[in-house]
């Protein structure tokens, strides 16, 4: 890690993902896996678990690597997404996540999923500094994981060197509206979930910016799919349950200690700050 991204991840991201808020909302609803899910037309909304998986073989598909491909996982939390990943396409997964008991559990469920072969591994790591040599993936991908990121040229710069000639990388990320095109209200809501979460990149990642980076850095930008109604229904499920403790909360002067109710409650009102976007590029 660099120290200027360690200092971002200990003092921001970290304790976003320790409060206890985010520890038992993510166990108790996903799994602890933490990324939205994909949903077709009459998908129930409350069907967390069955959308993720959509979501991370819709992750295979994008990358449309051969079996035995070697594919980073940029920010893999507990690993289901990896686990995912190597099963729909046959592909050797390496995980990294800056938090340590993250790796623990997703090595503890990998092994008691049998993954054959070591499918999938996971190591400790910062996707601005990444422990392994030159062209030494076939594929790397995102998860909502970008958005962390306190340097978004560092992080693509990496991805691009650790990519072999030919190689891909997909992101699923979120963008968000330029700040003088919002209403006061969406401007400070949006500010303020980024703040509390520790999402700087999703500031800086402005609605195309992403693409324009990928291209600055050198990559070959394939598509860009515009994917945000596909996560809405699962946003709306989570605003209904945030909704309450959410209103409480602000009433005493505690919304903040809220940080995923009011997120979803003021994301899924201001829909207008952000979209959600399935980015492709190549490694030329």
């Amino acid at each position: 890690m660099t120290r200027s991204t360690d200092a971002h991840y200990r003092q921001h991201v970290m304790p976003y993902y320790r409060a206890f808020e985010s520890r038992f909302g993510y166990m108790a609803l996903l799994g602890r896996t933490r990324h939205f899910g994909w949903y077709e037309p009459g998908d129930s909304p409350w069907r967390f678990t069955a959308a993720m998986r959509r979501m991370e073989v819709i992750a295979a598909r994008k990358l449309a690597l051969p079996p035995a491909s070697s594919v980073l996982d940029a920010g893999c939390g507990v690993g289901d997404t990896a686990r995912t990943v190597a099963r729909a396409s046959g592909v050797y997964l390496t995980g990294i996540d800056g938090i340590e008991s993250d790796i623990a559990i997703a090595r503890q469920r990998s092994a008691r999923a049998g993954e054959p072969g070591r499918r999938t591994r996971f190591l400790r790591a910062n996707y601005h500094a990444l422990p392994f040599a030159d062209a030494s993936f076939d594929g790397v991908y995102t998860m909502e994981s970008f958005v962390h990121s306190p340097s978004v040229p560092q992080g693509l710069a990496e991805f691009f060197r650790v990519l072999r000639p030919g190689g891909k990388l997909v992101m699923l990320e979120y963008s968000s509206t330029p700040q003088a095109q919002l209403s006061p209200q969406a401007r400070t809501a949006l500010i303020r979930v980024c703040e509390l979460s520790g999402m700087p990149g999703l500031l800086t990642m402005t609605h195309g910016e992403l693409e324009r980076l990928l291209q600055q850095t050198g990559f070959t930008v394939e598509s860009a799919y515009d994917a945000t109604a596909k996560i809405l229904p699962m946003l709306w499920a989570f605003s209904v349950l945030g909704r309450l403790p959410y209103t409480l909360a602000r009433s005493v002067g505690c919304g903040d200690l809220l940080i995923n109710a009011m997120s979803a409650v003021e994301m899924y009102r201001h829909q207008d700050t952000w979209r959600y976007t399935i980015c492709v590029a190549a490694k030329p």
